[in-house]
């Protein structure tokens, strides 16, 4: 289905529904759940609709259909990063069930992902791999589906990425098909491969990654960061699980970053996507472990906490970049101008590329870049403060900053070179914008509008055995976890 299509539509049930043939059931039980949206204004309504719909376009268009595999970035193709296939997987289920595709449209390229990475090559070779022990190559070559570059490492955290949208599909395709049953055949097949003792090469902490050439990266996953998904996966392996001295490890770092930022007391971690990854797929509401049960929040109201001193930071604007306020913010790991320092009225200002921006009591990166997908993957945690902020962002710099798939992946109004920048676009009088879009940010945008609205992607997560085994070998118990999993 073409993206040109979706433009017209804006969300409207009844259309979607004549034009794709979906049935009343899936988009129904959808829009049940919604919490919040249908009390917003209904322009406000329309900019979610319309930002979750072409936000999903992205990852249908932008994907090979034959392989599954989801380039790094979007329009201008690039290489494959398998954790933006993770988020893709994910969203197709969303697509069905708001009504953008059928649910056989999104078996089909489900399943095409799948056969995919359960049939690549695993080995040790420099170039012929696509992985290795389970584990996959961080980016991967469009066309031959093996690793790009002899800098790409073999990564835990985007592998760990990829299988959260592995482990949506076999909870998700539930239905008694051949092709449903050899997804959720397949998904099993791929995470049980997975040798996650194997990358604890300083045990009980599991490493970042491994290259054949430089072996075991020598960092490993600590503290509060993304890596949170990465150790509740390889809890849950029913064939190659880690110890539970391995979470406590993990842990064992959290209060050097607990403390006040901005007014909010909060377990920090700078760029918001290291508050949004884990929670793209698992619902921590009411579920606790030791260290959240002794701070008295769960890991939910930490997000919801850090979302808030991001706007505060915004507000309090230290450094007086242009057009920063209450609706006006968004600092994460995004694209940007490029390494230069520019003079202007401020003095020399020092501009990044692709960087990981944020705002926390151990560091604050900055130069002015706002990346949309902050706001937006903070939706589920703070809509109050994060649809206002979508909507002055698109009011304000649309022209630039808003095309057939969304939110470009970043933009800076500060930024005000002579020369041309070495990516992106100078907006006339505005500053600078990106031209694409990234997939592991477009992914939060999709998945947590989603269960801000519905609880969707959070709902199915909890059907999937090993996430709830990860979990209780985490030591979370309470809400969900003290009720039956949900009926499959």
């Amino acid at each position: 289905m073409h993206s040109k299509l979706f433009k017209i539509l804006h969300g409207t049930a009844l259309v979607a529904l004549l034009v794709l043939g979906t049935g009343w059931q899936s988009l129904a039980t959808a829009r049940t759940a919604d919490h919040g949206y249908a009390s917003l204004p209904k322009q406000q309504q329309v900019l979610v609709d319309d930002l979750e719909q072409r936000t999903f376009e992205w990852f249908w268009q932008s994907a090979d259909p034959k392989t599954g595999l989801i380039p790094d970035a979007y329009p201008g193709h690039t290489f494959s990063s398998v954790a933006a296939v993770g988020f893709g997987l994910t969203a197709y289920g969303v697509g069905v069930e708001r009504g953008y595709i059928t649910r056989g449209q999104a078996v089909e390229r489900t399943l095409a992902t799948l056969r995919f990475f359960k049939n690549a090559p695993q080995n040790d070779s420099e170039d012929d791999a696509t992985g290795y022990h389970g584990f996959y190559y961080h980016f991967l070559d469009m066309q031959t589906g093996k690793r790009v570059k002899r800098f790409v490492e073999l990564s835990s955290v985007d592998t760990t990425l990829l299988l959260g949208g592995v482990l949506f599909a076999e909870s998700y395709y539930d239905r008694d098909t051949p092709q449903e049953k050899e997804i959720r055949q397949l998904a099993d097949a791929i995470y049980r491969d997975v040798d996650w003792p194997w990358m604890q090469a300083r045990k009980p902490l599991i490493s970042m990654g491994w290259t054949p050439g430089g072996k075991f990266i020598p960092s490993d996953w600590r503290g509060y960061n993304e890596g949170m998904l990465v150790y509740i996966l390889a809890l849950g392996s029913p064939t190659h699980p880690v110890e539970p001295d391995a979470w406590k490890a993990w842990l064992s770092t959290n209060d050097r970053t607990w403390g006040t930022f901005q007014g909010q007391t909060f377990l920090n971690f700078a760029p918001l996507f290291g508050h949004q990854y884990t929670e793209s797929w698992i619902d921590f509401r009411g579920i606790r472990d030791s260290w959240s049960r002794e701070h008295d929040l769960d890991y939910f109201e930490n997000s919801r906490r850090a979302t808030y001193a991001q706007r505060a930071y915004a507000i309090a604007n230290p450094s007086h970049w242009t057009g920063y306020g209450a609706n006006m913010w968004g600092l994460t790991a995004s694209n940007g101008p490029g390494d230069i320092e520019v003079s202007d009225g401020a003095g020399d200002r020092k501009y990044f590329g692709y960087t990981a921006r944020g705002a926390g009591l151990e560091d604050i990166t900055d130069d002015g870049t706002i990346a949309p997908t902050a706001a937006g993957g903070s939706i589920a945690f703070a809509p109050e403060i994060v649809i206002p902020d979508l909507q002055e962002m698109k009011q304000r710099y649309g022209a630039s900053i808003y095309d057939q798939y969304g939110f470009v992946d970043a933009f800076n109004p500060s930024f005000h070179a002579k020369s041309k920048p070495r990516s992106g676009q100078l907006m006339p009088g505005q500053g600078w914008s990106d031209t694409k879009q990234l997939g592991i940010d477009q992914g939060p945008i999709v998945l947590m509008i989603e269960n801000w609205r519905s609880d969707f992607v959070w709902n199915v997560m909890k059907k999937n055995p090993y996430v709830r085994k990860g979990l209780e070998r985490a030591g979370f118990s309470g809400g969900w976890l003290s009720t039956a999993p949900p009926a499959k």
